[in-house]
């Protein structure tokens, strides 16, 4: 019923989004989604990709503190007030949204996809879908 978000903790100097990215190429880990959120001494890069627990496990094994959180995912449809619409659902279900981004849903041009963060996701899901609006699994994501 959800999506899994990596966060990875970075210092917050030149070359650390890089050598995370590179262990994630160097193991042939393809990124769908990335955000990157910083302070003045650390980041946090939250990645949705093809491979969880692989790409949990190499960077851990590469000393990247990270965890794996279930965020959800949604499709969006992509015209004027697609996201309105959504954040009109979550707001009547008394949701609150820490946070969001969006990604590229592959093929797909119909839908814009997004990430939200949120207390409940099976209430957030349910309050969506009474509205007609569609989530997406980890196993979807995958494919785009």
């Amino acid at each position: 019923m959800s999506v899994k978000q990596i966060s990875v903790f970075l210092e917050n100097k030149p070359g650390s989004l890089h050598a995370m990215t590179g262990v994630l190429a160097r193991n042939q880990i393809d990124m769908r989604a990335f955000s990157l959120a910083e302070t003045s001494d650390f980041g946090i890069a939250r990645v949705i990709v093809d491979d969880v627990y692989k790409t949990a496990t190499v960077l851990r094994e590469a000393g990247f503190v990270n965890n794996v959180t279930p965020v959800l995912g949604v499709a969006i449809p992509d015209v004027p007030g697609g996201l309105n619409k959504v954040l009109q659902a979550l707001t009547d279900a008394q949701v609150n949204v820490e946070y969001m981004y969006a990604f590229l849903g592959g093929k797909d041009v119909d839908h814009a996809y997004m990430i939200f963060r949120v207390e409940d996701n099976a209430s957030a899901s349910a309050a969506l879908s009474a509205q007609g609006i569609k989530t997406v699994e980890q196993e979807e994501i995958d494919k785009l």
